[in-house]
């Protein structure tokens, strides 16, 4: 029996250690979190921290395993690769790669490199002179340059909020850098791009929509629809640009996914992740063109190999014309007394998968507010029309009923009605 390590320990991360075990692997999960999900359904598990990677090394070293692959966490991306370096195994993470999308700070370099718009802002390094940078109007948005998830991050309006905020978000990054920068109140969509063997493919595009109503945390995702409105602009406009950037980072195979605010017919690249993603577009691949980057990811980990060989022909991100969507379901903080609906939601033929986050007498506490951390459930539907699409939320929402120990309604927003005249 093979064995692989899996790194890190979210919900997220646990659903790639289920494919690893229904692909016959031994699975060993290593994550600082005592009872992390992702070791639940694990052969063996850790409590360490990924960070310590020469102890990592050591345990696969121990126990004589064939691979190792970053789970869906930004921030083991580097111990990931560190750790292959040093057991001489398939990585697909290059040190160039590392350094352009592992921190937000690195992707700003990146992208001025490569003539690639990003947001107007700037870095913080330390505590001293945390002044408003000139030329930034309020709002603006603050960020640990290498955390995710909405983790340390805030939208400021005026001076002590922003200075108060900018120390809070220290201490949410390792590096101790902290970015800030012009707050965009516009669209926004994502790429989701195939690496194999060195070619960059578009294997989605998608709209994504954040709830407004949380005051001034970090907007959270409640939806995605997918192909993006945007769609023949991106492929126009940022594609080539990204092409360049990819060659520059000698990237050969993996997974990335980059998000973008559209102005004025203008895209502006923010917040990238090589990893797999926590809005999982890699459930509607598998339901569309029937690949699935986890077992891709988890194969590439013991081989080498990414993909087979027809990869080109089966990839289209115009998802061969059908509408695709992702529903978040948000939680507002308190204790989960009762969840209804679950079971109908998931047997209707649109809805091909459902990745559950809490369950009944689950707490959500107040510091997961404003982060992915708040998130009950993601559920993925394909359709033929938008239409569809509205019809199979308005479903959704009908039937998902989610109370606290008061009888309070639990779930924070909805996804709004897409216009149909945008995605025709």
């Amino acid at each position: 029996m093979k064995k692989i390590i899996i790194l890190g320990g979210n919900p997220e991360t646990a659903a790639v250690v289920n494919i690893a075990n229904s692909m016959g692997l031994y699975t060993i999960v290593i994550d600082m979190g005592i009872n992390s999900p992702a070791k639940r359904n694990a052969a063996k598990s850790y409590d360490l921290d990924v960070f310590e990677v020469e102890k990592v090394a050591q345990i696969a070293k121990d126990n004589e395993v064939d691979g190792v692959l970053v789970g869906v966490a930004d921030i083991l991306v580097k111990p990931y690769k560190d750790i292959c370096d040093i057991l001489g195994i398939p990585c697909y993470a290059t040190s160039e790669a590392v350094e352009a999308f592992c921190s937000k700070d690195g992707f700003k370099k990146y992208c001025l490199d490569y003539n690639i718009q990003d947001i107007p802002g700037i870095y913080i390094n330390g505590v001293e002179n945390i002044d408003k940078p000139h030329g930034l109007g309020y709002p603006v948005m603050i960020k640990p340059v290498d955390n995710g998830g909405g983790v340390g991050m805030k939208i400021c309006r005026d001076e002590d909020d922003y200075k108060a905020s900018v120390k809070t978000a220290f201490g949410f990054s390792k590096k101790g850098v902290v970015l800030v920068e012009r707050y965009m109140d516009c669209d926004d969509m994502a790429a989701y791009y195939t690496f194999k063997d060195g070619v960059p493919y578009i294997s989605a595009v998608s709209d994504r929509f954040t709830t407004k109503i949380q005051g001034d945390a970090s907007p959270v995702c409640i939806g995605a629809v997918y192909p993006s409105k945007h769609t023949d602009l991106f492929v126009e406009q940022m594609h080539p640009k990204l092409c360049e950037l990819f060659k520059a980072l000698k990237i050969q195979n993996g997974i990335l996914n980059i998000q973008f605010f559209v102005e004025d017919g203008i895209i502006y690249a923010y917040d990238p992740g090589f990893r797999l993603q926590g809005e999982a577009p890699h459930f509607h691949l598998l339901d569309i063109h029937g690949f699935d980057h986890r077992e891709m990811l988890l194969n590439f980990a013991l081989t080498g190999k990414f993909g087979e060989d027809n990869f080109g022909m089966v990839n289209d991100h115009n998802f061969k014309g059908k509408k695709a969507c992702t529903v978040w379901v948000l939680l507002k903080g308190g204790k989960i007394a009762h969840i209804e609906g679950m079971d109908a939601i998931k047997a209707d033929d649109s809805v091909h998968s459902v990745l559950e986050r809490f369950k009944v007498s689950d707490v959500v506490e107040r510091s997961f507010l404003g982060t992915e951390k708040q998130v009950y459930a993601r559920i993925y539907l394909v359709a033929n029309s938008i239409s569809e699409v509205n019809e199979k939320i308005a479903k959704i929402k009908s039937l998902l009923k989610i109370t606290d120990t008061d009888g309070n309604d639990m779930i924070l927003e909805w996804l709004k009605p897409f216009k149909e005249n945008d995605y025709s």
